[in-house]
């Protein structure tokens, strides 16, 4: 059986991160320093715990995140983006920099991709080259 519907490259990045959760969960992850599932389940827009599980199983699958057990506390699970996940912080900040143009945002909700937006490509390979430390094993 085919894993992906299509061959088109819009298609495929769609299956792979174009659900809300998939991207709420990768947003969380990248600048709220989420790592634990309970810290993920209290996003502000409530995810069920179910969906939950079910995104990060798939992002997991497609290589967007890593696991593995805590070292603090060996029940509990770390989740960590992968080079693949960390890569999609352009696509976020271009649909940030969508949002801020049509969308009636909050500016202290959105502080963080407001200081990327404006500071460029410089700011912005800074927080890649934060997130690669935060997340990738070395």
């Amino acid at each position: 059986m085919e894993k992906y519907r299509s061959r088109c490259a819009i298609n495929l990045a769609v299956e792979v991160f174009g659900d809300k959760w998939s991207l709420i969960i990768i947003r969380d992850m990248m600048f709220g320093g989420k790592r634990h599932f309970r810290e993920l389940l209290q996003s502000d827009e409530k995810i069920s715990s179910n969906i939950l599980t079910d995104r990060l199983n798939m992002l997991e699958r497609e290589g967007v995140i890593s696991k593995d057990s805590d070292p603090e506390h060996k029940q509990k699970i770390i989740y960590r983006l992968t080079q693949k996940g960390i890569d999609l912080l352009p696509i976020i900040i271009q649909a940030v920099i969508w949002s801020f143009k049509y969308m009636p945002f909050d500016p202290e909700v959105n502080r963080h991709a407001k200081m990327i937006v404006e500071g460029g490509p410089e700011v912005l390979e800074t927080v890649m080259q934060q997130l690669r430390k935060e997340h990738l094993k070395n």
